[in-house]
């Protein structure tokens, strides 16, 4: 009777219930519901307005012949293009930023990564070293281009200390001369980026586990080679990411330091594809051609882009 009892209790007793948030869980869906999925909404507008607008905007603008706000539109197709393109002023644009790339980020990504693997370990004044490293970073364009400006002119301190080394034949206009106007302006690339890149780098090493170093260390493996055969390839894809960044840093904002200091010559011997869009649109109030150019730079950039992921992919990335 007792069992009889027992059994028909475990029959009849009621399921225990869920908890409230497992059955509403249950009825919506969990986290990827629409509900929740209308909380992107906001992102996705501001996105759309001020980064896809923006760029799609571009695209129409480079069909138009516009001079401003103030005036019509006028659709003209494909002639902002041609003129572009036959125009020697763009070549010898798109000459000077090929070889500002080219010169300023393989001399700039090598340096700051030794730089930085230097602060990682720590040297005596290390923290002074980073403060003195990243302080060109911290400097605005229109004080950088009054210090270089003073630095480089005819009676400014390169030509003085040349003087004062006896080398007085060495000593000329360095922003006003073809040849040396642009290295000029690489020169002051590479000051402001070597140090602040290499901050960064020091950042990233300093999460690689000490105990893999000193195994190398006892292994006998010297600075050089736990450097470069260590340490890098443990930070490839950061390095790969910086590399990217400081791409884009110098193929899109070269145009500020050019029009303080050589506003794009003598002649065009400074003139980039950033500062060609500048001067277009604000100087000339030609906006067509200057969004032609501005199509030519965001392709450009994008190539690169393509090619350094491919040039620094991991061997796992290649498999």
């Amino acid at each position: 009777m007792s069992s009889t009892s027992t059994l028909a209790g475990a029959r009849t007793a009621p399921e225990p219930a869920l908890p409230a948030a497992r059955r509403h869980g249950r009825r919506r869906g969990g986290p990827n519901t629409p509900r929740l999925l209308w909380l992107t909404v906001p992102s996705l507008v501001w996105f759309g307005v001020f980064s896809v607008g923006p760029l799609m905007a571009m695209f129409v603008i480079a069909t138009l012949r516009w001079k401003g706000l103030i005036y019509d539109p006028t659709f003209v197709g494909t002639d902002n293009i041609r003129h572009v393109f036959g125009d020697p002023v763009f070549h010898d644009a798109l000459r000077n930023s090929a070889v500002q790339v080219a010169v300023v980020i393989p001399v700039m990504i090598p340096l700051a990564f030794m730089l930085g693997y230097h602060l990682s370990t720590k040297p005596r004044g290390y923290r002074l070293l980073s403060v003195l490293y990243f302080s060109p970073g911290l400097i605005s364009i229109s004080i950088t281009g009054m210090i270089f400006y003073g630095v480089l002119s005819p009676n400014g301190g390169t030509n003085g200390l040349l003087q004062a080394a006896g080398l007085d034949s060495l000593a000329h206009s360095w922003l006003a001369d073809p040849a040396t106007a642009l290295p000029s302006l690489i020169a002051i690339d590479l000051w402001r980026g070597i140090g602040w890149t290499a901050v960064l780098f020091a950042s990233r090493l300093a999460a690689v586990p000490g105990d893999v170093i000193e195994a190398a260390r006892i292994d006998g493996a010297g600075r050089l080679r736990i450097m470069w055969q260590i340490a890098y390839p443990m930070v490839k894809d950061y390095l790969r990411t910086l590399t990217m960044l400081q791409f884009l840093w110098t193929l899109f904002t070269s145009a500020a330091l050019i029009l303080l200091l050589t506003k794009g010559g003598p002649g065009t011997s400074s003139t980039t594809l950033s500062y060609l869009v500048y001067e277009k649109a604000f100087s000339q109030s030609d906006l067509g051609y200057s969004q032609v150019v501005g199509v030519v730079l965001l392709l450009a950039g994008v190539a690169g882009m393509l090619l350094i992921r491919a040039l620094l992919r991991s061997p796992e990335e290649k498999i």
